[in-house]
């Protein structure tokens, strides 16, 4: 059904309308300030859409029955979250009946799913990252890439395998305290807050940056006798603070997410590392480049930062399958680069 919603700008006041679908303030910021194309805006609606879903039932809880382990697993062996299945579903269906799509890729399907034979554009999604947190009711969040259809077959592979260079735009999903959309549509990166009243997301940073320098990392220590000696080198000068030799004192930080890792980098610097180890050949890195490394990728250098698999720049990789995975460093400028000397 067709109806006008009002949409707000934070401390502007500025009245808008929009005429269809759910209301979204994101919507028209990112089509009146970002020159974004309609269609664009339209698939971008459709993720958000699918996204205030996935909030709800995350704040529902255990009285959701969405908790627990759904005796499944994904395409990488993963034992699957009841609450990974629901969110998958939820973000499949709602894109599949977007006129824009072409189809969709997420981490949770073995192959592409084809949605609209003309559809522009292509849909990468991981539906809920850091689902292992779901059930001690921590951080987890949506991570999306939209591509270019180029006119391709969305059921076939080969059409979504193009470099992060071609996403048109990129974000995630924030649910924790507050629900946050962080998104790029190659402008810069802004912020949104879901107003929990009217479930409108409404502009609260504009052209958000990352500071170049910082005292905080995150890593997986648990898995530092894998790494490569380069990277022991330098993560375990990091430990020696002041006294070793970067002269200064770090912090660790670890959510076990990374769209939460992110995010606390967006929002005041800091380095997050899943690198490259030895225990498996046949996966280089944990992170997917595809669902995880491309989207957060485009944000990070779009507010400042860097990004690197730790030869070259993640977005440069040429995919050569869909669930391709890739070792990450990414974060502040300054620091990445230090990381990357190491090398």
């Amino acid at each position: 059904m067709v109806y006008l919603t009002r949409v707000v700008y934070n401390a502007r006041h500025l009245t808008l309308f929009k005429l269809a679908g759910l209301s979204m303030q994101t919507v028209q910021h990112i089509f009146e300030q970002n020159k974004t194309p309609k269609p664009l805006v339209a698939a971008i609606n459709a993720v958000l859409d699918a996204s205030k879903e996935i909030a709800f039932l995350l704040q529902k809880g255990a009285m959701g029955g969405v908790l627990g382990c759904a005796d499944q697993e994904n395409v990488q062996g993963e034992t699957q979250k009841k609450l990974d299945v629901i969110s998958n579903d939820l973000l499949k269906d709602t894109l599949k009946a977007c006129p824009e799509v072409a189809g969709i890729a997420s981490e949770e399907e073995d192959f592409p799913v084809p949605a609209n034979k003309d559809g522009e554009f292509l849909v990468i999604f991981d539906p809920l990252d850091g689902s292992s947190n779901i059930d001690i009711n921590v951080t987890v969040g949506t991570i999306f890439s939209i591509l270019p259809s180029n006119g391709g077959d969305g059921s076939d592979e080969k059409t979504y395998l193009q470099s992060g260079r071609n996403q048109l735009a990129a974000g995630y999903v924030l649910y924790g305290p507050s629900t946050l959309l962080v998104m790029t549509t190659g402008q810069g990166v802004d912020i949104f807050t879901m107003d929990p009243t009217t479930k409108e997301f409404v502009l609260t940073d504009c052209q958000s940056k990352i500071t170049p320098s910082t005292q905080e990392f995150a890593i997986n220590m648990s898995n530092q006798r894998f790494w490569a000696k380069p990277m022991q080198n330098y993560v375990a000068d990091l430990l020696q603070g002041e006294e070793g030799k970067l002269g200064k004192r770090y912090n660790m930080r670890w959510i076990a997410a990374m769209v939460a890792e992110v995010h606390r980098i967006i929002s005041r610097g800091g380095i997050f590392m899943y690198p490259w180890d030895n225990r498996d050949p046949s996966k280089p890195g944990k992170l997917r480049l595809m669902y995880e490394g491309n989207p957060m990728s485009m944000l990070v250098e779009q507010a400042g930062g860097l990004s690197s698999n730790g030869d070259i720049a993640i977005m440069d990789i040429q995919p050569e399958k869909i669930h391709q995975r890739v070792p990450v460093i990414l974060g502040s400028k300054e620091e990445v680069e230090t990381a990357l000397s190491y090398q």
